[in-house]
């Protein structure tokens, strides 16, 4: 799609293909037993966490399929939940870029946090990556909480290998 059909919305936005899959996945990461079960913090640092965490299984699974367009467009719309998310925060336009700056890196980090550990089948590893970037609340028990995670995110990861591409895109195949 060139840059004028988009800018004038004389095509469709191919992001739309993506957004059921988007909505999975934050629907997953909401899932009520991170933060009752294993502990997860309930405040936006732990939900940011856990969105983060749910995205990272979805996009080593996508890159695993080599789709990086679509893997791309999935950033995309990231990128757009979260400058919606920071501007209900009062967020200003001055200091946006920089802040989905540090999202976006925030997130690059925790898929290579996630990404050897998942492709590995290594839950102690995963386990591991999670005990490091998920907040926990502070009466946690924070080891027991980061291996629940870490296997809810293994589930997840292996469901999701078991998917063909066309599953996982339209999000049918994490129901």
């Amino acid at each position: 799609m060139s840059f004028l059909s988009r800018l004038l919305g004389t095509a469709p936005d191919p992001r739309e293909n993506l957004r059921p899959l988007w909505h999975r996945v934050i629907e997953l990461a909401r899932d009520p037993a991170y933060y009752s079960d294993c502990g997860v913090a309930d405040s936006v640092a732990g939900r940011f966490d856990m969105i983060t965490a749910v995205l990272s299984v979805v996009m080593v699974r996508i890159e695993a399929a080599d789709l990086r367009a679509e893997s791309a467009l999935l950033a995309e719309l990231f990128v757009e939940d979260m400058d919606a998310q920071l501007r209900q925060f009062g967020v200003n336009d001055v200091v946006m870029g920089k802040r989905i700056g540090r999202l976006m890196s925030v997130l690059g980090g925790r898929l290579g946090a996630y990404r050897g550990a998942l492709n590995a089948g290594d839950r102690a590893r995963l386990t591991a990556a999670v005990a490091r970037n998920v907040t926990f609340a502070e009466d946690a028990d924070e080891a027991r909480g980061a291996a629940l995670v870490a296997e809810k995110l293994m589930k997840l990861s292996e469901r999701l290998a078991r998917a063909s591409d066309a599953e996982m895109l339209k999000a049918s195949a994490i129901w």
